[in-house]
């Protein structure tokens, strides 16, 4: 997937305090970088940050990192927190690719990782790009605490389909799922929406979940 660049972003990125710079020193140590032992959340492909930025102000006694790739994506979440002024301790910022993550978190260092409306990726000879294929899981397996969690949500119902069959084959456990969050009283309790999520189900689109352990 190209994202237009947008002129400056790098540099805004680079020196935004929401921002952490060379996040592979603070790999074992992340709870030194939020100066507390807490559980630590991490969401992948965090888009323009609505969701994480919502679950750090809901839950402040969890550190949260949002992991961006692409530098105009990030560009609208750091610009997002400047504009809202807040002060939000237990949430940082990556501008890193997903293929990155063993080498930024120790094995167990995560306590639950979230994918939100991941890219599908839909061709087959691409499977392999998708953050729910097995060999991202297998990433995730790498740095997820033992009773760890992860969970995705996706309006894509191919992508769901293919998602679940690689947690079958990758050896991981599913807690739970559904075709339908928000008809779901179990599954939606509590569910926090990002903006893909709310402009889909605006449209009539159900939205899928599932919640995963190794």
């Amino acid at each position: 997937m190209r994202l237009r660049n947008i002129p400056g972003s790098k540099e805004i990125i680079g020196s935004s305090r929401y921002v952490v710079q060379e996040p592979q020193k603070f790999k074992g140590r992340w709870q030194e970088k939020f100066l507390r032992t807490a559980p630590l959340h991490i969401e992948v492909g965090m888009g323009k940050g609505r969701f994480i930025m919502d679950m750090a102000r809901l839950h402040p006694e969890i550190n949260y990192v949002g992991i961006e790739m692409y530098d105009s994506v990030l560009l609208r979440a750091v610009q997002k927190m400047d504009q809202t002024e807040e002060d939000l301790p237990n949430l940082c910022f990556l501008r890193v690719d997903a293929r990155e993550l063993p080498d930024i978190f120790a094995p167990g260092e995560v306590d639950r990782i979230y994918l939100n409306f991941s890219d599908p990726w839909p061709k087959d000879r691409h499977a392999k790009r998708r953050l729910t294929s097995r060999q991202f899981l297998e990433r995730y397996d790498r740095i997820l605490k033992p009773e760890g969690h992860l969970e995705f949500k996706t309006d894509n119902r191919d992508l769901f389909v293919f998602s679940l069959e690689e947690a079958k084959t990758a050896g991981w456990k599913i807690l739970d799922d559904t075709f339908d969050l928000h008809k779901d009283e179990k599954l939606c309790q509590g569910n926090v929406m990002t903006e893909y999520e709310e402009k889909f189900s605006s449209q009539g689109n159900p939205i899928c979940k599932m919640i995963i352990c190794r």
